[in-house]
């Protein structure tokens, strides 16, 4: 509406388009002109989330509002409200719903804590992930809720709306913050797939112990590393499959592109006459869903519907175009309750309308880290 584009411009916001990475970078630089401006501007307003969420838990907070290095003032509100309509993520009934909810109630109530002016230490300055880390420990803590080190990027991988969706107990959550640890950039996530996956063609079927894994990535060995190769060592003999990564992380880079991913598997498995076997499938679909096991017998043999005991990528495309739900009818339909786990996840919500990614609620907080991909 355009009175609503005008009240926009009015407040002076600074805008951010996410999958832009020069308006990432311009944006930083606005922030940290405006509040290193000597006053010249009012403070700045950032909801660091970087997204809604249902308030159970703090997710990561974004490190913009904390690369100047400059004191912040956090503030954390609070809905006392005996009907939660306020709280409101991506999924669940839409902003005009939500709304006549909100309206029907006799009155909604808000609180506003002003906290104190939180002073970062010369080691917080020269490092925004950590000052934004405590700050965000201090907020945690006036809320009463804990953290956790979910994303919205996590968000989006688990919600995501692809062909495949991820079951309950994938590891490809824990992936993606190993892959944020190591140091790769959501910014440059698709470049980096790219190049691994240029080698990873090249490599062929070979194996890569620690050592050739770090050299693969660029990456010097770390505790970091050395829990990502973990995960896709199946057999823990020391060496792993590269392929199963580049598949995992275009997984990550593309959740809801699964076609994308699998075209990418296949052209890392095929045979010289592009095609792949049912066993090759299997590793495919294991790794691009973050399971130890998974029985694709079903799904394979209705793709190959001239009983060749191969596939190719074209196959797979016309059979996904008529079968667009191919996961739920020959993945999920035959193993759910299996002792595979695909179950696609069910997590509660507080208050009947937002998905809980806090660590009270996951099934699994108390077990230890599931190790394997594949």
């Amino acid at each position: 509406f355009p009175s609503s584009s005008a009240l926009i411009k009015y407040i002076r916001p600074v805008f951010v388009s996410r999958s832009d990475q020069d308006s990432r970078r311009k944006t930083v630089e606005e922030i940290k002109r405006r509040a290193q401006s000597d006053g010249k501007w009012p403070q700045i307003m950032i909801f660091p989330e970087g997204t809604c969420t249902n308030r159970s838990c703090l997710i990561t907070f974004k490190p913009g509002a904390f690369i100047p290095g400059v004191p912040v003032q956090p503030v954390v509100l609070r809905y006392p409200n005996k009907l939660d309509t306020i709280t409101w993520t991506w999924q669940g009934p839409g902003a005009l719903e939500i709304l006549w909810l909100t309206l029907c109630q006799l009155h909604n109530s808000v609180e506003i804590e002003f906290l104190p002016v939180y002073i970062p230490s010369e080691e917080e300055r020269k490092n925004p992930v950590l000052y934004a880390n405590n700050v965000r420990r201090v907020m945690a803590e006036a809320l009463g809720v804990s953290v956790t080190d979910y994303t919205f990027e996590d968000c989006q991988l688990a919600l995501a709306e692809g062909q495949l969706r991820l079951p309950s107990d994938t590891c490809l959550l824990e992936f993606a913050k190993l892959v944020r640890s190591l140091g790769l950039k959501p910014e440059t996530l698709e470049d980096d797939l790219d190049k691994y996956a240029a080698s990873a063609m090249k490599m062929k079927k070979e194996k890569v112990d620690l050592k050739e894994f770090s050299a693969y990535l660029e990456f010097p060995v770390s505790h970091t590393l050395e829990s990502m190769f973990a995960l896709f060592d199946e057999n823990e003999d020391g060496i792993i499959d590269v392929r199963e990564f580049v598949i995992a992380l275009s997984v990550v880079c593309k959740p809801s592109k699964t076609l994308e991913t699998i075209q990418l598997a296949f052209q890392l498995y095929q045979s010289e006459n592009g095609t792949i076997i049912e066993e090759d499938l299997a590793h495919i679909l294991k790794t691009a869903m973050g399971v130890s096991q998974i029985n694709v017998t079903h799904l394979f043999r209705a793709v190959d519907e001239e009983e060749k005991g191969e596939i190719t990528y074209d196959d797979f495309y016309r059979f996904a175009e008529l079968h667009p739900h191919f996961a739920e009818d020959y993945l999920y339909a035959d193993q759910m309750g299996a002792e595979s786990g695909l179950e696609t996840s069910s997590l509660s919500a507080p208050n009947g309308i937002c998905t809980d990614f806090s660590p009270e609620n996951a099934e699994d907080k108390n077990k230890p880290l599931q190790k394997k991909l594949n």
